[in-house]
């Protein structure tokens, strides 16, 4: 299993360089590029969340994007020493996408990366935050 990491500070300027180095990584071991899609709008997802949430939009805070790949998983670990998020659910929304004035404000992003990825997972512990997302290659 290969594994890389990329440290990044909280500011939403090093959004795009994260998601760019973590694209980069994926095509260099050949990964499909819907699973690189998938992967980009997760990461601007739960990074962009990092940094409002966890971090209160306050800068200079570490944030650490490891990505673990082997031929059949790719694992993508976010890790910050921002707030604990209180509780994990992912909402199952209910909507019509043609009525544009009435979808849910917000629960958009979990929701969708529920959908792009196999398997997400959070947990706190020690002062650090650890979101994990997993994509199985078939």
């Amino acid at each position: 299993m290969k594994e890389f990491e990329i440290k990044i500070l909280s500011d939403y300027d090093n959004v795009a360089k994260v998601n760019k180095e973590v694209r980069e990584i994926l095509e260099d071991e050949g990964v499909e590029s819907y699973i690189l899609n998938a992967f980009e709008i997760c990461i601007m997802e739960s990074v962009n969340n990092v940094i409002k949430h966890s971090y209160k939009e306050q800068k200079n805070n570490y944030i650490c994007v490891k990505l673990k790949i082997d031929s059949k998983l790719i694992e993508m670990e976010i890790i910050d020493e921002g707030e604990p998020r209180l509780k994990f659910e992912i909402p199952d929304l209910d909507f019509d996408p043609k009525d544009i004035n009435n979808l849910p404000e917000s629960g958009m992003g979990l929701y969708i990366m529920k959908q792009l990825m196999d398997e997400l997972t959070y947990n706190s512990k020690s002062g650090k935050n650890y979101f994990i997302l997993k994509k199985w290659l078939y």
